[in-house]
């Protein structure tokens, strides 16, 4: 049986935040003529179908619940290294005598032990970094000295090569408050510290995005921006069918979103989404709830359905066709669709990227890790929203989020919002696009797997 070149294992963290990046990224490589598998844990492995990508388990240690039946993120964290270093291991020998042996593993940036796999096995190892190149900038300067924790008073603001000045609500919070966030930052810090013996880093962005930062990091860090990291239909339409990630936690009901949707002029309708993983105070819900009703504005807010009980009965009994509430959609979809005019979000990377990407206006309401420097490089540098101020409580109040949604959507800034949107969309097209910055650099990855050429 002859052997064939390029196999890769695309391992990801189990968190929807973390697979479709990294699933996209394995959809992207499968579509230039490599054999692609996906290693996810047991616990969600059948919440994934992707065409042209294999869906392997390995386990964390927790295959019946995953890590919401771990003690805590340290026992989970050391679980998964420990149980998942040895199946990931079984997995890839597996393919071993196969047509198609393992040659590259792609791992999931919080998983930095996966390295050592690939280079006990004699195998290519590439790290896949879920941040911004901004914010992993940061780290990196962390790591090699050039900034130190925690933070004084007397540093702010920040000034470091190739960002924007920082005040300490707009770094990371596992900068901001690294004390807080010990058990993440620790694995963090481990990535950056065996960064340059990756054979790849790449990382989810393109070189316009953060252009300046790319400029003043050349030569110094061994950076490959591939982003974004969005289905083929939204952007470049390279991939056949590429409509959706292809992982879904939740069970969307884009059907109806879309029904209703399509009942409004364009543009008039705010998208409210917080990510998979929000959990947001009953006051906060309380003051979103009632800022939006006071905007006067269409609303579809997607809310889990663990939270949907801190909605204001009398809020809900007085929306009528005004705004519409459900548990989950299909976020592309409703961002793609030209009644949406603002984009509501806790700017975790991937819903980011998308609101660029889709050239939505965005409005931000960011709450930790790399949130709120995203939402910082939004309004200060894409220019293309409003970072709503929350209060010494850190509440956002209704009267500042009506204040935020007028700016963005009539507001004297609203027209040049809507252009640098519609900008940096073109721009994220571009970069995926045939001969695009982000497809040239996956071009070259893929010839060495394929050809045996060195890199």
């Amino acid at each position: 049986m002859e052997k064939q070149r390029g196999h890769v294992i695309v391992l990801t963290y189990p968190a929807q935040g973390h697979i479709n990046p990294l699933l996209q990224f394995a959809k992207r490589l499968a579509s230039k003529g490599l054999k692609a598998t996906l290693a996810t844990t047991h616990y969600t492995v059948n919440s994934i179908r992707a065409g042209g990508v294999g869906v392997e388990p390995i386990s964390d240690g927790y295959d019946d619940g995953g890590f919401k039946h771990a003690p805590s993120v340290e026992a989970y964290l050391e679980s998964f290294k420990m149980v998942g270093s040895r199946t990931l291991n079984e997995l890839i020998l597996k393919f071993k005598h196969s047509a198609s042996p393992v040659n590259c593993l792609v791992y999931d940036s919080l998983l930095p032990w996966a390295l050592d796999v690939a280079k006990q096995l004699g195998i290519y190892g590439a790290v896949f970094l879920t941040n911004s190149a901004s914010v992993c900038s940061m780290y990196w300067q962390i790591e090699h000295g050039l900034l130190t924790l925690p933070v004084r008073p007397e540093m702010v603001p920040l000034s470091l090569p190739g960002l924007p000045p920082l005040g300490v609500s707009d770094m990371p919070s596992f900068i901001a408050q690294p004390a807080t966030h010990s058990a993440y930052l620790a694995v963090i810090m481990e990535k950056f510290s065996i960064l340059e013996q990756n054979d790849w880093v790449f990382v989810n962005t393109f070189e316009d995005l953060e252009s300046e930062l790319a400029k003043v990091m050349s030569g110094l860090w061994p950076l490959v921006m591939v982003g974004p990291m969005v289905p083929s239909a939204f952007l470049d339409q390279q991939i056949e069918g590429d409509t959706d990630y292809g992982a879904n936690f939740w069970e969307p009901v884009g059907d109806r979103c879309l029904r209703w949707l399509e009942t409004k002029p364009p543009k008039s309708v705010i998208y409210v989404a917080f990510g998979s993983m929000a959990e947001i105070a009953a006051k906060q819900v309380e003051e979103i709830a009632w800022g939006l009703k006071g905007s006067n504005k269409h609303f579809l807010w997607v809310m889990k359905e663990s939270e949907n009980e801190k909605l204001p009965v009398e809020f809900l009994n007085s929306i009528d066709e005004t705004g519409l509430v459900v548990t989950w959609c299909n976020q592309l979809e409703v961002l793609a669709h030209q009644a949406v005019g603002c984009f509501m979000t806790h700017c975790g990377w991937n819903s980011t990227l998308e609101g660029l990407s889709l050239g939505v206006p965005m409005l931000a309401m960011s709450r930790w890790s790399d949130q709120p420097m995203n939402a910082k490089f939004l309004e200060d540098v894409w220019r293309v929203g409003v970072r709503a101020k929350k209060d010494e409580e850190g509440i956002l109040r209704r009267e500042e989020l009506e204040m935020c949604i007028k700016e963005i959507m009539v507001g004297e800034k609203s027209d040049e919002i809507r252009k640098n949107a519609s900008m940096w969309r073109e721009s994220a097209k571009s970069a995926v696009s045939r001969g695009g910055s982000s497809d040239k650099n996956i071009d070259k990855f893929v010839e060495v797997l394929l050809v045996g050429r060195s890199k």
